[in-house]
């Protein structure tokens, strides 16, 4: 039996900490007493920004990043190229190709994966805008920055499909082996990959 050990403030901290990706209900427990214990430099400031995030984030009506404005601060940057949309499953993952400094395009996120098992369809994804936005006449290139998932590469070749009339180039990022690995601790799926995607020296 779970006996209670605090008051049902602090019960709720560590139950909605719990939910957070990464966080069991003993490192919830962790982080809610470290915020505690750190209260004037870490918990009143954090609740001061949850409450801002929680006003200001809205969802960029163009590609689907979060940002404070809409069309987002990617989707307004002039210095990107409109030829270009770089398509990903989440914002997550937009912020992953930010943070490497590879992409000059703008994005399109999709809002996930197509997943019959869970009930995901393409209607429940941004892919409809993505076909608008291949159609509008300003896009070269689609490239698919998908997961490389069999849910990922699913929703590629779907996605694939529907670009088909738009008359737009798509394109997907090559898979194998990444810079740094041995071959002996890479899955089989990406020597295949890797081999698939083989080039001339």
């Amino acid at each position: 039996m779970n006996k209670k050990v605090a008051g049902p403030e602090i019960e709720r901290l560590i139950q909605y900490l719990a939910r957070m990706p990464g966080l069991g209900s003993r490192s919830a427990r962790k982080a809610a007493l470290h915020l505690i214990k750190k209260r004037e430099e870490l918990l009143l400031p954090l609740a001061d920004a949850l409450n801002e995030a929680a006003e200001k984030i809205v969802i960029c009506d163009n590609c689907g990043n979060i940002d404070t404005i809409s069309p987002c601060t990617i989707c307004a940057d002039p210095r990107r190229d409109p030829g270009m949309i770089v398509v990903v499953e989440e914002v997550g993952d937009l912020w992953a190709l930010e943070r490497a400094g590879v992409v000059s395009g703008r994005f399109h996120v999709l809002g996930g994966h197509l997943s019959p098992l869970d009930g995901i369809g393409p209607d429940d994804l941004r892919i409809g805008t993505l076909v608008e936005r291949a159609q509008a006449g300003e896009v070269d290139e689609v490239l698919l920055a998908l997961n490389a998932t069999v849910e990922g590469q699913s929703t590629a070749h779907y996605v694939t499909e529907q670009l088909e009339s738009c008359g737009v180039k798509v394109s997907r990022l090559a898979h194998g082996v990444p810079i740094g690995g041995e071959l002996d601790y890479l899955d089989e799926g990406t020597l295949a990959a890797a081999v698939k995607s083989r080039r001339e020296m």
